[in-house]
């Protein structure tokens, strides 16, 4: 029987594996599991996994695989079997690898890390584990403050992974092969630049509690500096991402412009992070985009950047991404825009793009507060974008603040009202209305920016701030968004936590505590629970950080200089503003050596070669051809669903460049329609969809070349062109033959079963879903029933094959969970 357990738990292609873009090595000399604490649809969102699972799979002997956290279905499936977590690609439990990467992206994640730990029978404290366990390390923007995790895992990589991660995989490979101990593979890899190994290092406490010292227990080791990849154009991308069955956070080609930022806002840690800028040229960005695209099929571009209106020759590049690919539809699309790096030429480009939401990010409500942060616009660029956006075409802006920012006043709240109204009359002063959404978060002091040593604020005041907000929007008729008070006091708990943290972390993940960045998962009295039970007092870690004070990671250097970072902090007490050295003039934070590591940017003198055209000239063609496929879905394919499986093949239409005709619209999509939606779990070997092409296509062709772009499971094996004015599939649908086998435990009988189901003249069902009541009987519906040893054959017309199955045997649906239910063929009216 086949294995049906998925159907069981919430959108099985989660964990089904065999997507397109999949690599696995069957007999790896090392095996490196790509860890990511949170569902698959936002783990696959992430660019950084992806270059990582792209240049570990480039290495001879060494197989990069993936895991998720199962949602809390999937765990208690697992756990209720005695199953481990294991990877996607080969179901290799997590505990047989050789290493395990975690993606440390959001500090309320942090549980979900142990949980994946505990899953995969892995020791949670690192000081348990021997040899015999996997090397567990993790890097991302966290990882600038990985204290709170110190206990848990044998390393951190700080900074770019690129090359780093290749390093790593050596040393440990050269480890294994020469059968070391532990500790000598933690010494290996603390010669690696960027390692961070914590067990070499001691952390002392004062009587007040705060860190009287962390000190290096190996000469020579620390500062730990970050790792620098210096040179963006020069490093790998994944041309050939994993290519996700379902719909994730970010569906679309991302193709990383640049990264690192120097503004110089002073609470974005990103933009001391990631610095120096580092651009990829143009021509670059175009190669990486076609070649994207060829191996995925989507349907959009997105340029990611910390700041891609900053990007010298964007509204060029845009403009030559848009006329390369106007014929095929797809589109491109820019992350939020910083206000003032938008001009009349750059809107005019954007204008053909998708127009959803336009994104700006004011930060804060006052010119004032925006000095004091170094945000560096004005009233004056913001309602000057504004008004370009609404008179382009677009309805809706989405505006980003902050509340409880240094030095924030009430004032600064009003100020955030009145900057939204002004907004939204810029709508009406464009001349077609305009809607405004206000989306406000509240600030958390991060490692290694100027405002490290400023306070977080309570709970309370978040909550009376946020109210205040809600009842001036909601009256000027404003939308209003916000982030939940008790995750931002969690965030800010663990983004300036040290290592004591990791016994209240430990226990709340024993109370229950799961994927507590989602606000209807957050059990805010376990937490509450956990930190009394370990004798931490969480609000200490929200407190003001003296000048001179330890702080939990100044043994981590991450380029930008203790002293920069004061001297920011003392401007932002004046309100006065430091400037971006991409200008010209250095700041003096200390990251660049200016040899290797270096600003770096692309020629703002490039323009492009292709002449704007080709989507009217497609549109102009006359006529089309109409071709009728059939094709399988089986083995794993049977999980996708319905709307996965439209998603599956408009990317493989993409794929295979077939020459398909696209609807109207701002939204256009390829044109092509389904017979029926097939039920999750259900096999076929008889499915159709129509596809309208362009005069001149070949059905042999097409055929040949969707299946070179499909997954094993889905495969065309007819395809023709219909007549001109044909019914569709719908209409000429008459009955569908299925066959249902049986475990053996419910096949007991089972011909005397079915000459008694077909004796009956009458069998009724009643079935309600969404509000709606069907009512029909099965009897009637039924045309054919045959029994072959624990098969039952039949022919229907409305009903599932489960419900005359259930009704024939008079077992109840969750006995038949394990039957394999097969559409073997579609039966047509007559013409």
């Amino acid at each position: 029987m086949l294995d049906n357990r998925l159907l069981a738990v919430e959108k099985p292609a989660r964990y089904m594996g065999g997507e397109v873009g999949t690599r696995c090595a069957a007999t790896p000399e090392l095996r490196f599991v790509l860890a990511f604490p949170d569902v698959y649809e936002v783990g696959m969102s992430h660019l950084g996994l992806q270059i990582l699972y792209g240049v570990l799979n480039t290495l001879d002997g060494v197989a990069a695989e993936r895991a998720y956290a199962p949602w809390p279905d999937r765990e208690a499936q697992l756990r209720a079997e005695g199953l481990p977590l294991a990877t996607l690609e080969s179901g290799t439990s997590l505990d047989r690898a050789d290493i395990v990467g975690f993606t440390l992206q959001y500090e309320l994640s942090y549980t979900n890390i142990l949980n994946m730990l505990d899953m995969a029978g892995i020791p949670l404290l690192a000081s348990e584990r021997d040899g015999r366990y996997p090397l567990v390390i993790g890097g991302g923007p966290c990882a600038c403050n990985p204290e709170p995790l110190a206990d848990f895992f044998d390393a951190f990589l700080l900074g770019d992974g690129e090359e780093a991660v290749v390093e790593i995989t050596e040393a440990c490979r050269e480890w294994k092969r020469a059968g070391g101990t532990r500790v000598e593979l933690l010494e290996r890899l603390a010669g690696i630049a960027g390692v961070y190994v914590p067990s070499f290092f001691d952390v002392s406490y004062a009587d007040d509690g705060r860190i009287a010292e962390v000190k290096s227990l190996r000469p020579g080791y620390g500062p730990v500096r970050r790792r620098f990849l210096a040179d963006m154009e020069s490093a790998a991308y994944p041309t050939a991402p994993v290519v996700p069955f379902l719909k994730t956070i970010h569906d679309r080609v991302s193709v990383e412009i640049g990264r690192g930022c120097t503004r110089g806002c002073r609470f974005c840690q990103a933009g001391y992070l990631y610095r120096p800028v580092r651009e990829r040229s143009p021509e670059k960005i175009l190669a990486l985009a076609e070649e994207t695209l060829r191996a995925t099929g989507y349907d959009e571009i997105s340029l990611l950047s910390l700041s891609t209106g900053d990007y010298g020759c964007l509204t060029p590049l845009l403009t030559e991404l848009m006329a390369r690919y106007a014929s095929e539809r797809i589109a491109v699309s820019l992350p939020s825009m910083r206000v003032g790096s938008l001009n009349d030429e750059l809107v005019e480009a954007i204008r053909t793009v998708r127009k959803t939401g336009f994104t700006l990010a004011p930060e804060a409500g006052s010119e004032r507060l925006r000095r004091v942060i170094n945000k560096g616009i004005s009233e004056e660029d913001l309602l000057r974008n504004a008004f370009e956006a609404y008179s382009h075409g677009w309805r809706l802006i989405k505006l980003y603040f902050m509340i409880g920012l240094p030095g924030e006043t009430e004032e600064d709240l009003h100020g955030i009202v009145e900057l939204a109204r002004k907004v939204k009359m810029e709508g009406r002063r464009a001349g077609g209305g305009g809607e405004v959404n206000v989306s406000v978060s509240t600030f958390v002091p991060k490692a290694h920016t100027p405002f490290q040593w400023e306070p977080q604020i309570p709970v309370g005041e978040i909550l009376e701030k946020q109210g205040l907000l809600r009842r001036e929007l909601r009256a000027r008729k404003l939308v209003f968004k916000w982030h939940d008070a008790p995750l931002s006091f969690m965030e800010g708990v663990f983004a300036r936590g040290d290592r004591r943290l990791g016994a209240a972390l430990r226990r709340a993940w024993e109370l229950g505590c799961r994927f507590d960045g989602w606000g209807d998962r957050f059990d805010e009295a376990a937490w509450r629970t956990a930190f009394e039970e370990t004798g931490i007092d969480p609000t200490f870690y929200h407190r003001r950080r003296e000048p001179d004070e330890v702080l939990p990671w100044d043994h981590l250097d991450f380029g930008v200089t203790r002293e920069f970072l004061l001297r920011e902090l003392g401007l932002s007490r004046q309100g006065a503003a430091t400037e971006d050295c991409r200008a010209g003039r250095c700041t003096g934070c200390g990251v660049c050596d200016f040899s290797q590591v270096r600003l770096r940017l692309a020629d703002d003198g490039w323009r492009g070669t292709t002449t704007r055209g080709g989507k009217d000239d497609a549109e102009d063609v006359e006529g089309k051809v109409t071709l009728r496929l059939r094709y399988t879905k089986t083995g794993a394919m049977r999980f996708l669903s319905h709307l996965e499986m439209i998603g599956l093949f408009t990317r493989a239409v993409g794929r295979s460049r077939i020459p398909i005709r696209f609807s109207r619209g701002f939204h256009p999509h390829p044109k092509f329609s389904f017979a029926t939606a097939l039920s999750v779990g259900v096999e076929s070997w008889a499915e159709y969809l129509d596809m309208e092409l362009f005069p001149g296509a070949d059905p042999t062709d097409i055929g040949t070349r969707l299946n070179g772009a499909l997954p094993e499971g889905v495969r065309i094996t007819e395809a023709s062109v219909i007549p001109p004015g044909s019914p569709s599939l719908s209409v000429i649908m008459d009955k569908v033959r299925y066959r249902v086998t049986l475990p053996p435990e419910a096949a007991a009988g089972l011909p005397e079963l079915a000459a008694a189901f077909l004796a009956r003249e009458s069998v009724p069902l009643r079935r309600e879903k969404k509000g709606r009541v069907q009512e029909y009987d099965l009897r009637r519906e039924l045309a054919e029933l045959t029994v072959e040893g624990n098969a039952l054959e039949m022919v229907t017309g409305r009903g599932k094959p489960l419900e005359f199955v259930s009704a024939i045997t008079g077992l109840a649906p969750e006995a038949l969970a394990e039957a394999r239910i097969e559409k073997l063929q579609v039966l047509f009216k007559e013409s």
